[in-house]
Order: structure tokens, then C-alpha cells, then sequence
């Protein structure tokens, strides 16, 4: 083995803000400042959500100058080309994301399910987009998701409602198919999530017999999900289909842990988050030792997960660049890793969400929410920002 294995620096702040002016970079220290702050987060929420629901023209305008440029690639696929096309010029892709969920009219619903299409069709067109991310919440209600998850069986009305929406979904897999487009299917909540698995697993059963065009998301502070993840595999050879595997730690531990207490069921939750790192760099050394079959993306923002990754492609002598081996993060959020990581020539991509300002504030509240945590994100984020200010020299 070779014992000079180096891994890309995640500090170096010139490579991870190359493409970002004076100008940028100024102005987002500025957002990162303003999230920095739980208290600002939490007010902004509240304000954030009143602005929607009452349609306030001036909070629109003032999250589209601040934190949508930041998080968004735009409001629709030609405002995201500009980003797109930066961030190919430094090798790095575009998973594209229609940032709106947890729809139930059935307009809402309709057009969901348009635009994912449209922007499967847009993808084929660009080389510097390989994927399209869905949100299964988007394009059919929770309620429907739930109901399926305790019994298959659905009769009547939700099951015309349940009939519709696997059309649309599969639809959606088949036109990428077709058009060599990828489509990640995004994890939800632990009581929608078996629904979700097997609308996933027959995508993947139908679509990926040669190349893992569709992909399952493995929540990975979950107990059960790496051993879900290899027999999820064990399936794929047994029926002879290409397994593609999304790895993310997870964004519902307090609402799952709530839930868990409040009807008395033992939590699905790993018991630290030690534990949880743990499933997770298993989970990717499990992918990468059968990356010929498994198509991973490992979508994180730990810097030691993404090292591992790094460590053992570079270790194994693994191309760089296959795109069985996908790191990948949000964009606004991680261009240390992103940036440093393609800059080396691994394949890197970025979550580029788009969708009209009003549409994706709870994404953008998530966000915020999520990050501004106890992780310290933001905090990480500052400061690599601050040092790529005080190495130019503007501060």
C-alpha cells in the first residue's frame, strides 16, 4: 500500500473560491454572517414563512438579492445556465433540483411532475449536467405516501391518486432513460420511507439493467439503513440490475426522534453521532469496493467522509473521475471540499436547486435551520471565507 497516499487540502480557500470575485465574496460573507446567527435564523423562518403564505412583494425581493443567488441556481432552467456553466468550467457537475415538495393539489402536483420532466430533457441537452434530482413528496401527497407505507392495498380515490403518480414517476425514470439522464430519488421521513423505497427499487429494477441511470437515497443516521443498502445490493445481483446508491447522514433527526416518543416506538436514529459516522464511512467503503455495480454518490458535506472516499479511490487505483464515484454538495455550501476535490480531478457535482423565489423559500429555510445548528456549519463556512478575505487581502 502506499503510504504516501495525500488527499486534497479542504483548507485551501484560494482553490475553493477561484471563481468567486472580490465582489462575490464580500457579499457572501455578508449572508453567511447573517445565518451565523440561530437567533436571525429563527426570526427569518418565521418572517420567511409569513412573507410566503401573504405574498409580500418586498420580503421576495429581499431574499432574492441575499440568500436565493446564494443556494439557487435561478427561478427557472435558463436563469441556472449561468451557474451551471461556472461551475463546469471548474469541473465540476450539476445535479439539478426542482426545489419545491410536499405538494398535494393535484395542479400543484401536475406541474411538479412537468418540470421535472422538462428538466430531464433539459439535462440530455447539457454535458455538464449528468443528473436530476425528484422529491417523491413533490409529485404525490404525504397522506398517499403514508396510507401506501401500511398498506399496499390502496382502494378508491387513493388509489386512482397513487396509480397517477407512479405513472408520472415512471415516466420520468424512462425518459431518462432514454435520454442517458440520471434521476436521484430523494429519502423523506422514516414513516413515507418504505414507500419511497419501492417506488425506487422498481425504477431501478426497470431502468438500470446495463448503466445505474436511477438512484436510492440511504439515510444513514437511520440504525437500519446500511444493512438496507446491501441487501439493496444483494437484490441487484440477484435480479440483475444496476443498484445507484445516494448516501447522506439525514435531515429529520429531531422530527423522527419526536415522533418515535410521542407514539412509543423505538427511535430509528442512531444513538450518537459517532454511530452515525461510522454507518456512513461503512457505507461508502461498501460502495466503492463494488463501484462497477453500484453506482454512489457520496453526497455530503464531512470533510473526513469525502477524505475517506478520496483516500481509498486513490489507494485502490480507481479512475478519478468514474462516474460510479460521485462526491457531491450543495451549492453555497462546502466549495472547500467541492472545489479542492475537482481541482484534483475526482467527479464532483453540485445540488443546484431552482424554482420561483416563493417556491423554495422552505428550502431555503431548511437550510438555514439545518446549518445553523449545533454542527457549526456556518461557523466553518465563515471562517474559510474569512480566510480567503484576509488572503486577498480585503479585510
Amino acid at each position: 500500500m502506499n503510504s504516501e497516499i495525500i488527499v486534497p487540502d479542504f483548507k485551501n480557500t484560494e482553490n475553493a473560491f477561484l471563481g468567486k470575485t472580490d465582489k462575490d465574496l464580500v457579499q457572501l460573507a455578508r449572508v453567511f454572517r447573517l445565518m451565523n446567527s440561530q437567533t436571525l435564523v429563527n426570526l427569518g423562518a418565521s418572517v420567511g414563512l409569513f412573507g410566503v403564505k401573504n405574498n409580500l412583494p418586498f420580503f421576495r425581493a429581499a431574499v432574492k438579492k441575499t440568500v436565493f443567488p446564494v443556494f439557487c441556481g435561478g427561478e427557472s432552467l435558463q436563469d441556472s445556465i449561468k451557474t451551471i456553466q461556472s461551475l463546469y468550467e471548474y469541473n465540476t457537475y450539476t445535479v439539478l433540483d426542482y426545489g419545491v415538495e410536499a405538494r398535494a393539489a393535484e395542479a400543484d402536483l401536475r406541474k411538479t411532475y412537468q418540470e421535472i420532466k422538462k428538466a430531464v430533457q433539459f439535462a440530455a441537452t447539457q454535458k455538464s449536467v449528468p443528473v436530476v434530482s425528484t422529491k417523491l413528496t413533490g409529485l404525490v401527497p404525504n397522506a398517499i405516501l403514508e396510507k401506501f407505507q401500511v398498506d399496499n392495498n390502496l382502494e378508491g380515490e387513493d388509489k386512482r391518486i397513487w396509480d397517477l403518480f407512479f405513472t408520472r414517476i415512471d415516466d420520468i425514470c424512462k425518459t431518462g432513460s432514454e435520454l442517458g439522464v440520471w434521476v436521484y430519488i430523494d429519502a423523506e421521513e422514516s414513516w413515507i420511507q418504505e414507500s419511497i423505497d419501492y417506488v425506487a427499487n422498481e425504477m431501478m429494477r426497470r431502468y438500470n439493467k446495463e448503466v445505474p441511470l436511477i438512484s436510492n437515497t440511504y439515510q444513514l443516521y437511520r440504525t437500519d439503513r446500511l444493512q438496507y443498502l446491501k441487501d439493496s445490493f444483494t437484490d441487484s445481483k440477484e435480479k440483475g440490475y444496476k443498484l445507484g446508491a445516494k448516501l447522506v447522514r439525514g435531515a429529520y433527526m429531531s422530527k423522527e426522534r419526536l415522533r418515535a416518543s410521542e407514539k412509543g416506538y423505538p427511535s430509528p436514529i442512531q444513538l450518537t453521532k459517532a454511530d452515525t459516522d461510522k454507518a456512513y464511512n461503512e457505507a461508502i467503503e461498501f460502495c466503492v469496493d463494488h463501484y462497477e455495480d453500484i453506482a454512489l454518490c457520496n453526497a455530503t458535506h464531512n470533510a473526513d467522509s469525502n477524505a475517506l472516499q478520496a483516500k481509498l479511490i486513490i489507494e485502490r487505483g480507481l479512475p478519478k473521475d468514474h462516474p460510479n464515484l460521485m462526491f457531491s454538495q450543495l451549492l453555497g455550501m462546502s466549495d472547500a471540499i467541492s472545489f479542492n476535490l475537482s481541482k484534483a480531478g475526482f467527479y464532483v457535482s453540485k445540488y443546484l436547486p431552482y424554482g420561483k423565489v416563493q417556491e423554495v423559500i422552505p428550502y431555503l429555510i431548511r437550510r438555514a435551520s439545518e446549518n445553523s445548528s449545533v454542527t457549526g456549519e456556518m461557523s466553518r463556512e465563515l471562517k474559510l471565507i474569512v480566510d480567503e478575505l484576509e488572503r486577498r487581502k480585503l479585510v
